[in-house]
């Protein structure tokens, strides 16, 4: 029997643990909503990450589509271990401070 909770998603559960309350998988946090798949571009306070992924968006006047980059602020918990340049699996929670509501679930 182990101490993870089951997270409802498809995901492999890490092999460490770790005390934190906002773990999906150790702590009490739940999961919800959108997921992306992006690339760490900082880490600060060791659990902030900041989180970017490209996107393409189609202008109909010419008929041409332009890159957009979007940049989001993630939960990074210590037990996945994640340091700059990974390519990593965001999912969106509650709120957990004024600009973070994503947390990262998996390293890919």
């Amino acid at each position: 029997m182990t101490n993870t909770k089951n997270t409802g998603i498809d995901v492999p559960v890490p092999e460490s643990k770790c005390e934190d309350n906002k773990c999906p998988f150790n702590g009490k946090i739940g999961l919800r909503g959108r997921s992306f798949v992006g690339k760490v571009v900082r880490i600060t306070f060791k659990k902030n990450a900041l989180i970017e992924f490209i996107r393409k968006r189609y202008i109909p006047k010419y008929e041409r589509y332009e890159t957009r980059r979007t940049r989001l602020w993630a939960h990074n918990p210590l037990c996945l271990g994640v340091v700059v340049g990974d390519e990593v699996k965001i999912m969106e929670t509650r709120k957990l401070s004024k600009t973070k509501n994503f947390v990262i679930i998996q390293k890919l």
